[in-house]
């Protein structure tokens, strides 16, 4: 896994082009989920907690939620809050109640999760979920007697778990600045392009700037379908040949006992171009350190949140590159450095490493979630590969070029925006940052 991640260092914090997990997975998504219109913003946010499945979406979602459900969603909600580790309520009482599952039964149950913590929450239940905002009711009412839905259950945890952290004053921080002129504001987020349920939920403070701000600034929007049909086209051979016609006999070789290790078909590989093949890879360690598919973690990226986040409030977004132009980045490489960054990966996962140094993925998880900017550039330098023509694809220019778009839009536009690209270009040398300030613009962090 560690030279595995050695490699990831660049898709995680320079390119958002992890679309060798996310477009299987989008393609894939052909049947609509059965949700309720007015939740899907709420069950966005939720998607990322970790404490429902997905699967429950096709599985009678709006209907009433069964008791091992119920039992379920509390027991990862009641997980999900002791994470944030508060001391105790020496004087707490639990509510007794049976463990049901009507809308009432519910309330009551996440309530006695906050009431064990020492917190504000009052002793009334519903008084403290609707103050809060977490239990809202229709035009018939609160409902309380009524059996729940699964989806209610689970819009009233998501709500109950964001509330909590924030009331808390908790939450991942991200690595983050600021730079504005005289009408001009422009937040700087430093992304990881993949993730776990433990980054969510954000920070307060994080969100609320995204909600305030105009529009959103991102390297590529992935989700776009013309990108993903330029990619889909160019990630693979259509010229007749395969990968065996442009690679060594040494690195088939190579690729073949991988294919055989992770039991991956040989006639799917040998379409792919060595770029996409090595970033695929790449990935191959991450469902074994973390318990999640590849396509998990990424849709658990930070630029899909946001992404997905803009998408639901029709917030405008803008590239900053555009998909076409980073497929255009991986196609200019020479044949060389193609082969040569596959044959890395290939390496580390043939002969790993017999002991692992350095930081890891953990490591930067961590220090993102605390906004601890100082800790999170020092393990991104101690990654840092050789210099290579791969490595000076990702970062150098494209630094320059997007701190030029930002420059544009503070000299030009007015109002607040908010930029979500990998983190590296904000900590690399003669990063982002480095252009705005060379360009007289003062970069201050977002924590102060």
């Amino acid at each position: 896994m560690k030279g595995m991640f050695k490699h990831l260092t660049a898709s995680m914090l320079g390119f958002v082009l992890i679309l060798t997990s996310v477009v299987p997975a989008i393609r894939a998504e052909e049947s609509a989920p059965d949700v309720s219109a007015w939740a899907i913003e709420t069950l966005n946010e939720g998607e990322k907690y970790g404490i429902y499945p997905i699967e429950w979406y096709y599985d009678g979602f709006r209907s009433d939620i069964t008791a091992k459900k119920a039992d379920e969603l509390i027991r990862l909600t009641e997980k999900k809050i002791a994470a944030l580790q508060l001391p105790e309520n020496k004087k707490y009482r639990p509510i007794a109640n049976k463990k049901g599952t009507t809308r009432g039964d519910i309330v009551n149950r996440l309530y006695d999760i906050v009431a064990r913590y020492d917190l504000s929450v009052g002793n009334n239940a519903v008084a403290y979920m609707k103050e809060r905002n977490i239990l809202k009711g229709s035009t018939k009412g609160l409902q309380l007697g009524k059996k729940s839905t699964t989806e209610n259950a689970v819009v009233l945890a998501i709500r109950f778990i964001q509330d909590t952290y924030h009331l808390a004053e908790q939450g991942s921080k991200g690595v983050a600045w600021t730079v504005e002129d005289e009408d001009t504001l422009v937040y700087l987020l430093g992304s990881i392009h993949l993730g776990t349920p433990e980054l969510y939920p954000f920070n307060k403070k994080l969100l609320t700037a995204f909600e305030e701000s105009d529009a959103l600034l991102v390297e590529a929007n992935i989700l776009d379908p013309e990108g993903l049909d330029y990619y889909a086209q160019k990630a693979l051979y259509t010229d007749g040949t395969t990968l065996k016609d442009h690679v060594s006999a040494e690195t088939f070789a190579k690729i073949e006992k991988v294919a055989k290790l992770y039991n991956m078909p040989m006639e799917q590989l040998v379409k792919q171009k060595p770029w996409l093949l090595s970033s695929a890879f790449s990935m191959l360690g991450v469902d074994e350190t973390f318990g999640l598919s590849s396509e998990e973690m990424a849709m658990h990226g930070i630029d899909m949140y946001f992404l997905l986040s803009a998408l639901l409030k029709d917030k405008t977004i803008i590239e900053l590159e555009g998909t076409k132009a980073q497929v255009d980045m991986f196609e200019a490489l020479t044949p060389k450095a193609q082969e040569q960054s596959l044959v890395e990966v290939i390496d580390s996962i043939l002969e790993p490493p017999a002991e692992s140094v350095g930081p890891s993925m953990q490591d930067w998880f961590d220090s993102w979630k605390k906004g601890e900017v100082s800790a999170f550039a020092e393990s991104l330098k101690q990654m840092e590969g050789e210099p290579s023509e791969y490595n000076r694809m990702l970062f150098g220019k494209r630094d320059l070029d997007m701190a030029q778009k930002i420059q544009s839009i503070l000299k030009e536009e007015e109002g607040t925006y908010f930029v979500v690209v990998g983190a590296g270009h904000f900590l690399v040398d003669q990063n982002i940052r480095y252009h705005l300030e060379k360009a007289g613009y003062s970069v201050e962090p977002f924590y102060q």
